[in-house]
């Protein structure tokens, strides 16, 4: 099975008004300032991440300065893992692996910047509505339940920080109601100051790493080749690029489908030698990833979506004209 674009995924998968604003009284409000607070504010802070049988504890650190994000992220349990982020340049440092993979911040994915600036298309795909409120990591905290309109799309609970409007937690729900994934704060520390010791690797990436560069390079959508025929309900094409992938491999292009929280990447790449190892569904808590060949190239879409919303995707995508 071909990992990079997995990983690639990951990894991108992997923060203007006030910060400190008056309580907004709708749902939708709240939406927006939870979007602007994780971009926009001073954090530091840990967090537990949990997924079945699966926990994870994560350090982070965030600043916003005249030169931008700078961002720092240390996967604190299993295999080391980093993700650095200084303006538009996010690279993600595995030092089992003695490699940096280099990309460019297309949006923000990742816990406690979870939602898109502008979330007032959410309505569209989801009933949004305000719960109780509550304490996260000793804070006082305003719950926000997204329900989905349909099966294609997760439910959402989110518990923002009443003063800041800062993402405290978040738990992803099928359809039945049951925990997918959850992300919580059990301390954070927001705004004052964040220094720079706070945001440097602390790994030496130099003389025998592997520098990845996976930066995509934009392109229009009519010189991508492929289409998504038919349409999957809710999910608009959003961005269109290629991405490198070595230097015997050439390039894939890579698209993205959103519903405005949800989003499933797409990468099509040349057939090569094993590459159809591993063809058809794959899941990793709340991401999914479906697999297939068509036409002498290899499809992977994968996104934090229900299985058939990915599967649909994977399916559905096929040369223009075809």
């Amino acid at each position: 099975m071909r990992l990079f674009p997995v990983m690639l995924g990951f990894c991108a998968l992997l923060a203007q008004g006030p910060a400190f604003a008056e309580h907004p009284t709708d749902p939708l409000s709240w939406l927006g300032r939870i979007a602007t607070a994780g971009q926009r504010l001073n954090y530091v802070g840990t967090f537990v991440y949990q997924s079945g049988g699966h926990v994870e504890t994560s350090r982070i650190a965030h600043r916003v300065d005249a030169a931008g994000e700078h961002e720092r992220l240390e996967v604190l349990d299993g295999s080391p893992r980093e993700i650095i982020r200084r303006g538009a340049e996010v690279r993600c440092v595995l030092p089992d692996e003695r490699t940096v993979i280099i990309d460019e911040a297309q949006g923000r994915r990742a816990f406690p910047a979870r939602l898109p600036v502008s979330p007032t298309g959410l309505a569209e795909n989801y009933r949004v509505r305000k719960g109780e409120v509550g304490r996260v990591a000793g804070l006082e905290a305003q719950a926000l339940v997204l329900e989905p309109k349909d099966e294609l799309r997760y439910g959402h609970v989110l518990w923002a920080d009443t003063q800041s409007g800062l993402l405290l937690k978040s738990r992803t729900l099928d359809h039945h109601g049951g925990v997918i994934e959850q992300f919580s704060f059990s301390e954070v520390r927001i705004g004052g100051e964040v220094d720079d010791a706070l945001l440097e690797s602390r790994f030496e990436t130099g003389e025998g790493w592997r520098m990845l560069n996976a930066r995509g390079s934009n392109m229009p959508v009519e010189a991508a080749g492929w289409v998504l025929e038919p349409a999957v309900p809710g999910y608009t094409l959003t961005s269109v690029m290629k991405r490198p992938l070595g230097r015997e491999r050439g390039e894939a292009v890579h698209m993205v489908f959103s519903d405005g929280l949800a989003a499933i990447s797409v990468f099509i790449e040349p057939v090569g030698e094993g590459s159809k190892a591993g063809l058809g569904p794959l899941s990793s808590g709340a991401i999914n990833i479906f697999k297939r060949a068509i036409d002498g190239h290899l499809v992977t879409a994968l996104g934090e979506a229900p299985e058939a919303a990915v599967r649909r995707v994977g399916e559905s995508i096929r040369p223009e004209g075809r």
